[in-house]
C-alpha cells in the first residue's frame, strides 16, 4: 500500500473513530437526561426521518405514552416536554447512522480503487460487522426498559457501551497501525517490559469501562457522594449482601462503586509508575511526549469522576458526568497511541 493510501485510509479511521466518540458522549447525555426511552421503535432506515406535522408528534407521543416509563414516571408529561427527551434519543440514533455511512462509503471507494491491502479487509470488514452489531445492542437495550420495569437493563447497558469503546480501539489501532514508520521493531529489554505493563494498563482502562456501565447501569452514583472515603468508610459495610451473592458485583450499588473507585485507585497509582519508568526508558520522543499526555488525561479523568460524584445528588450535573464518559475515550484512545509509539524502534520516531 503506498504512503498516500495509507494516510488517507488512516485520517478516515480516525474520523470515524471521533464520530464514535461524540456518539458515546451523546449517549451519555441521553442516558442521563432519562431520553433512552422515548423512540419506542427502532426503525433502522426510516427512522431516520423526525416527525415532522403535529399529527407526526402526536402519533409519537402517544406511542410513548404506552409505555411503562410514562405511565410510571412521566405520566404528567406535556408534549413539549416528551419533544425534549426524544431529540437526545432521536441524535443519539441519527449519529450512530452516521457513522455506518461515513464507514461504508469511504470504504467501498477504497476497495474499488484496490487502494487497500488485502490483509486490511477482513479486519475493515469486521469493524462494519462490529458497527452492525452496535445498532442491534443498541435496541436490544431499550426494549429491556420497554416492560415492567421502565429501566434498562444494566448489562445490556454495559455491553452497548463496552462495544462502542471496542469499535473505538478497533478503528483507532488499525489506524495507528496505517501510521507507523516501516521498519524494526527496538529489542531494548526495558522498553519490551513497558510494552508488556502498557497493555495491561489498557486493560485496566477497559475495565474501568466496564465497570462504569455498571455504575450506570444502576445508578450507583447515587450511593456514597463522598471522597475518599465512602460514607466514613473504606469499605463499606453493605459491600456484600448474603442473599445477593455474586450478584452484588453487578447489582449492590455499594459493591459496584467500591469496584469502580478500586480500579480508579489502581489507576492512580499505577499510571505515574508508568510514566516515570517511561520517561527513564530508551523509548522514542513520541513515546515519552505520548506518556506525558497519557498523564495528563489520568489526572483529569480521575479529577471528572471525583467531580462527578460528589455533585452527583440529587441529580447529576449533566456536563460533568457526559465528560467524564467521553473522558475515558479520550484516555483510552491516547493509552493506545503510547501502546503504539511503544511498538516502534527509537531511531525511527525520535525528533
Amino acid at each position: 500500500m503506498n504512503p498516500v493510501a495509507r494516510r488517507q485510509i488512516a485520517v478516515w479511521l480516525f474520523i470515524c473513530s471521533a464520530m464514535v466518540f461524540a456518539t458515546v458522549v451523546v449517549g451519555g447525555v441521553t442516558r442521563l437526561t432519562h431520553s433512552g426511552l422515548s423512540i419506542v421503535e427502532w426503525q433502522p432506515l426510516v427512522g431516520i426521518v423526525p416527525p415532522l406535522s403535529p399529527a407526526e408528534w402526536l402519533e409519537v407521543f402517544d406511542k410513548y405514552k404506552l409505555t411503562p416509563e410514562y405511565q410510571q414516571v412521566n405520566h404528567s408529561m406535556s408534549l413539549d416536554e416528551f419533544k425534549g427527551i426524544f431529540w437526545w434519543e432521536y441524535a443519539h440514533r441519527v449519529f450512530g447512522r452516521t457513522i455506518g455511512i461515513v464507514f461504508f462509503l469511504p470504504f467501498l471507494y477504497f476497495l474499488l480503487r484496490r487502494m487497500i491491502d488485502r490483509p486490511l479487509v477482513p479486519k475493515l470488514v469486521g469493524i462494519f460487522i462490529l458497527g452492525g452489531l452496535q445498532g442491534a445492542m443498541g435496541w436490544y437495550m431499550v426494549k429491556s426498559g420497554l416492560v415492567d420495569d421502565p429501566r434498562v437493563s444494566q448489562y445490556r447497558l454495559t455491553a452497548h457501551l463496552s462495544l462502542a469503546f471496542l469499535i473505538f480501539v478497533a478503528m483507532m489501532w488499525v489506524a495507528l497501525g496505517l501510521l507507523a514508520e516501516r521498519g524494526g521493531r527496538m529489542v531494548d529489554v526495558a522498553v519490551l517490559k513497558l510494552r508488556r505493563i502498557g497493555f495491561w494498563l489498557t486493560l485496566l482502562v477497559l475495565y474501568m469501562v466496564v465497570s462504569g456501565g455498571f455504575v450506570a447501569g444502576i445508578r450507583a452514583g447515587k450511593a456514597y457522594n463522598t471522597f475518599p472515603l465512602m460514607n466514613g468508610h473504606v469499605v463499606p459495610p453493605e459491600i456484600w449482601l448474603p442473599e445477593l451473592g455474586i450478584l452484588n458485583l453487578f447489582n449492590n450499588m455499594a459493591t459496584v462503586q467500591f469496584d469502580h473507585r478500586l480500579g480508579a485507585w489502581l489507576l492512580a497509582i499505577l499510571g505515574p509508575w508508568f510514566w516515570m519508568r517511561l520517561q527513564r526508558s530508551a523509548a522514542s520522543g513520541r513515546a515519552k511526549l505520548a506518556g506525558h499526555v497519557f498523564l495528563l488525561a489520568l489526572a483529569g479523568q480521575i479529577a471528572l469522576g471525583i467531580a462527578t460524584l460528589l455533585t452527583f445528588v440529587p441529580e447529576p450535573v449533566i456536563a460533568l458526568a457526559a465528560s467524564h464518559q467521553g473522558g475515558a475515550m479520550v484516555l483510552l484512545g491516547i493509552v493506545l497511541w503510547v501502546n503504539h509509539e511503544l511498538r516502534v524502534a527509537p531511531m525511527q520516531r525520535d525528533f
